[in-house]
């Protein structure tokens, strides 16, 4: 009577050995599909990212592109974390040679050219957009500002990028003609991204979540 117990009454929470292990396997399912579908969505921003690279008019140093409202959209509807690996995925799509970045470029030249470094400042941009949404539970003012900071600093470390490599090659300039050359002409156009990007987020996080 006491073995028969103790292989068939429930542990003190209620639970038996097997109800455990079948909710374990249950949540382990689970998690790997969630997994799986952020990744999905994650490789499917990367191709949104570099459609929008392509939609580019050549003025200046850097091209006006729809680059900048794709890395926001994406942060914006897949959170800090899985944004985040969406850029990294289209940054490495670009770096192995994959024509993904404006003007249907790509290899690692583009990537540590002279206005490469606004490419791979959209990696901070995601990371400190994580930052902010993860300290403030990812509110909607959270995301707005999360995403105003990370544009700030793509410029900060695109323009020092831009700066370095310009003065390594023989050339003499100043931050402020950099700023005005890489950020200035772009503030008005990236503004309107953004706003349009995390309006259009709060809509389609809901349809991605379904």
């Amino acid at each position: 009577m006491t073995g028969t117990c103790l292989r068939q009454c429930p542990t003190p929470n209620g639970m038996n050995k097997k109800e455990k292990e079948r909710n374990y396997i249950m949540t382990e399912m689970t998690r790997t599909a969630v997994n799986t579908h952020k990744m999905v969505l994650a490789a499917i921003f990367a191709a949104i990212m570099a459609v929008c690279a392509w939609i580019s008019i050549p003025v200046l140093e850097i091209a006006f592109t729809m680059q900048t409202f794709a890395i926001f959209l994406a942060l914006g509807v897949l959170g800090g974390k899985w944004g985040t690996v969406s850029i990294l995925i289209y940054m490495l799509l670009g770096a192995v040679g994959m024509p993904v970045f404006s003007g249907f470029r790509g290899g690692p030249g583009v990537l540590f050219g002279v206005t490469g470094g606004y490419i791979i400042g959209f990696l901070g941009s995601g990371l400190v957009y994580w930052l902010i949404t993860a300290l403030a539970k990812e509110k909607p003012w959270s995301k707005l500002l999360g995403m105003v900071a990370g544009l700030l600093t793509c410029y900060a470390f695109g323009s020092a990028w831009f700066m370095v490599l310009y003065i390594q090659k023989g050339n003499a300039i100043t931050l402020g003609a950099v700023l005005m050359t890489c950020v200035v002409p772009y503030l008005i156009p990236d503004g309107c991204k953004i706003a349009l990007a995390w309006g259009l987020s709060q809509r389609l996080r809901k349809i991605t979540r379904r």
